[in-house]
């Protein structure tokens, strides 16, 4: 089953405008997650160089994955705010898989190192607003009135 595309020609321009004012939430949260990332990567690198018993192989990995990961959630935000149906969905996959990963390795014992498990919870915090922003009932209404309609471009 294909699944519909919002465009501004299969939406009516408050529709669109609602999808929008509902997902500046979504895209503030994501926004504060890129900064986290960033800001992660480059203290794993200078506590590398400083501080190397602070850095293991999994926080290099982590770090530079949850940076990824972030921008790739920012891009699903943006599309999803333009009305993409497949980019809400993709962003509530990627949302929810991203917050069961952090708290699995905030969890475990002796994986990361106590810093690293603060910042992942911080992410984890924030990954949750955006979990229950595009998981909401009022976002899910938004697009599952326009998902029924045909589509008229690809994604």
């Amino acid at each position: 089953m294909k699944s519909a595309n919002v465009t501004p020609e299969t939406t009516s321009d408050a529709s669109h405008s609602a999808i929008r004012r509902a997902l500046r939430t979504t895209r503030n949260l994501i926004v504060a997650f890129i900064v986290l990332s960033a800001a992660t990567c480059i203290a794993t690198f200078f506590l590398n160089h400083y501080a190397p018993a602070l850095v293991n192989s999994t926080v290099w990995t982590r770090s530079f994955l949850v940076l990824a990961d972030s921008v790739l959630a920012m891009l699903y935000a943006v599309r999803a705010s333009r009305g993409f149906t497949q980019a809400h969905r993709n962003l509530r996959l990627l949302a929810a898989g991203s917050l069961v990963a952090v708290v699995v390795l905030v969890v475990l014992p002796g994986l990361l190192p106590g810093w690293m498990k603060l910042e992942q919870a911080l992410c984890g915090l924030l990954l949750l607003g955006v979990v229950v922003n595009v998981n909401g009932r009022k976002v899910r209404a938004l697009f599952a009135g326009v998902a029924a309609r045909p589509s008229t471009a690809s994604s």
